[in-house]
């Protein structure tokens, strides 16, 4: 490619992410950064980093588990087997992320939509569980430590099978 020609990847890149309306920006040449809007995970930062033979792509879903870490991974390879075009993987801390890798000649503007909506589809329905199976412990402690406080516990619904036992009559 000379300067005079047009990157078809990069090109396809920004023409993926302007058709979304995403909020993205361009960071480096050949590295974009878009937030994915979700639900139960409310934003997942996505990084995608075009290279001289193919595009990476990675997002963060949730730091190292504090406990039960084999029934985390286990649940994730198990996912892996369904997902299309990208993957659970592991950074050296044990932090969760998402990632794919695809040949530069794949990329297209429909192909970068794929990934991203599968991304953001993956890490939205998978945040409960991950935190479910890894951080309890922590999650039963915040319960208790608003509770006690008379804090809010709106964002604390999706987990209310580990909210502490109200006392009642029968059951001081």
């Amino acid at each position: 490619m000379t300067d005079q020609q047009p990157d078809v990847a990069e090109q396809a890149i920004r023409t993926a992410l302007g058709a979304l309306d995403l909020t993205w920006q361009q960071t480096g040449a050949g590295l974009f950064s878009v937030t994915l809007p979700g639900t139960r995970k409310l934003s997942t930062e996505c990084a995608l980093q075009l290279g001289r033979h193919h595009l990476d792509l990675r997002a963060f879903v949730a730091r190292n588990p504090d406990e039960n870490h084999e029934r985390v991974y286990r649940w994730l390879l198990e996912r892996n087997l369904k997902l299309y075009g990208i993957r659970f993987s592991l950074d050296s801390l044990g932090d969760i992320y998402l990632t794919a890798r695809i040949s530069r000649s794949a990329v297209t503007a429909d192909e970068v939509d794929r990934l991203l909506g599968s991304v953001a589809a993956t890490a939205d329905s998978a945040f409960n569980t991950i935190l479910e199976l890894g951080f309890a412990e922590s999650i039963r402690k915040e319960w208790a430590w608003r509770l006690s406080r008379g804090e809010s516990t709106a964002n604390l619904a999706a987990f209310t099978r580990f909210a502490p036992a109200r006392p009642t009559p029968e059951n001081p």
